[in-house]
């Protein structure tokens, strides 16, 4: 129970479970806080609200810093830095929703209920509205507790809702991202309206509506924020919204499955779709006069969406695992690799496609194919002669072998560091004999 007055003790405070603080110069607030701090009393099981899967993080990779989505929108500071994944602390953690949201992987999902139900929950609405006889459906998404209080209030004292608007309560409206905003359009709602609360996480949510409808098009996803229930109820009598109409489809798989589903139903004629800045959906593009396939962005991808050939010098990708974490771009020592945020919906992008390749170059020795020409040619012309290990012309042809021929051509070389005396000479019979004085 904080009556100090002065700076809360923890970030987002009101969020803070157990953590009661008031204005000590105003008496109905004091008062307040203390008779919730009388039923706080007791043991209390803290619930968890999220579940991390560390292996599908993409925070980051060999100290190179990826994706910190979850820890730049996370108000409690209940998510931390773990070395190549992040750490979520279920006694600080609200349950705000924030990370599932924001999460390019599904590492963090929500998880009280899962992601799954409310995708679930969607359909089935949808679903009975439809078999009903309906068209037009809305559904207007809130929170337990203000939602429930206003739509409550707004049904007794005054219009109530229109009746094609459907109410959906969720556990945390932050958790509510572009993918259940899209699977909701494409489940057969032909507009959603969400209800902020007084504690939501507005930016967060502003920020999954926009990445939306950059990918419905329109303007189908609306925020109400009313004063009163009676704001609510003119808000939605009066609103003209714009629908979204297409044939509803089955919300199953992962967020980005869903979304990628959802975003082929409502725009079957777009290919690929442009997206704002620091969206989880992207392209890899490569300068090719800069890459020297080294090939670290693809030992670091933490998704696999880049990877190589075992028999070719050759960088693929795969659009539809990026996950636009931006570690291939900082790992790059060339600086060749830049990030395009858009959702490609042609099969395409299902598959591997190369982005880049060279021509092999052969060994002089064998003819066993291996590295890059450019590469190998550009590092004989810098040391052979120039440099002292490769000052002889043996020396620098062994730049231009493989593996294999480069170790033979080192051990049979005149001054090999790694060569021994010669072997001792095996002790037969007759040296036994020589050495006895009575043969």
């Amino acid at each position: 129970l904080d009556l100090t007055g002065g700076t809360p003790l923890f970030p987002a405070p009101e969020k803070r479970e157990g953590y009661l603080r008031a204005d000590p110069s105003h008496a109905p607030s004091v008062a307040r806080a203390v008779f919730e701090a009388a039923h706080l009393v007791g043991t209390f099981e803290k619930p968890l609200y999220v579940r991390l899967e560390t292996s599908l993080c993409a925070h980051s990779r060999a100290e190179q810093p990826a994706c910190s989505n979850c820890l730049n929108v996370c108000p409690t500071g209940a998510i931390t830095s773990a070395g190549e994944h992040v750490a979520v602390d279920p006694m600080i953690c609200a349950g705000c929703g924030s990370c599932s949201a924001v999460c390019p992987s599904g590492a963090i999902s929500y998880d009280a209920p899962p992601v799954n139900t409310v995708f679930q929950r969607l359909n089935a609405l949808a679903t009975t509205y439809r078999k009903a006889g309906g068209t037009g459906p809305r559904v207007l998404v809130h929170e337990g507790g203000h939602g429930r209080e206003m739509i409550s209030l707004a049904a007794r004292y005054g219009r109530g809702l229109p009746a094609d608007v459907i109410p959906l309560e969720v556990e945390a409206l932050s958790s509510f991202g572009h993918a259940e905003m899209l699977a909701a359009l494409a489940c057969g709602f032909w507009h959603v309206d969400i209800l902020i609360a007084p504690r939501s996480d507005r930016d967060v949510i502003a920020a999954q509506r926009a990445l939306a409808l950059a990918i419905a098009g329109g303007s189908p996803v609306d925020l109400l924020d009313p004063a009163d229930p009676d704001a609510l109820s003119e808000a939605l009598y009066e609103s003209a919204p714009d629908p979204v109409i297409c044939d509803p489809v089955l919300p199953i798989g992962s967020r980005r499955q869903i979304t990628r589903l959802a975003a082929r139903a409502l725009a079957p004629e777009a290919k690929v779709i442009p997206l704002p800045p620091e969206a989880p959906y992207g392209a890899v593009l490569v300068d090719k006069e800069a890459c020297t396939l080294c090939l670290s962005c693809v030992s670091l991808c933490p998704s696999g969406a880049l990877g190589d050939n075992p028999d070719l010098p050759q960088l693929r990708f795969q659009e539809d695992a990026c996950l636009q974490c931006g570690l291939c771009s900082n790992i790059c020592p060339e600086k060749a690799i830049t990030l395009a945020p858009q959702l490609d919906l042609t099969d395409a992008a299902l598959s591997q496609r190369v982005l880049h390749e060279e021509e092999p170059f052969a060994c002089v020795e064998c003819g066993a194919l291996f590295g890059v020409k450019s590469t190998i040619e550009k590092i004989t012309e810098k040391l052979a002669g120039k440099h002292a290990m490769f000052a002889s012309s043996d020396a620098a042809r062994m730049i231009q072998m493989c593996d294999n021929c480069r170790i033979q051509a080192q051990f049979h070389s005149q001054d090999n560091p790694f060569q021994g005396s010669e072997p001792p000479r095996p002790r037969t019979t007759e040296d036994y004999f020589l050495k006895r004085k009575d043969h």
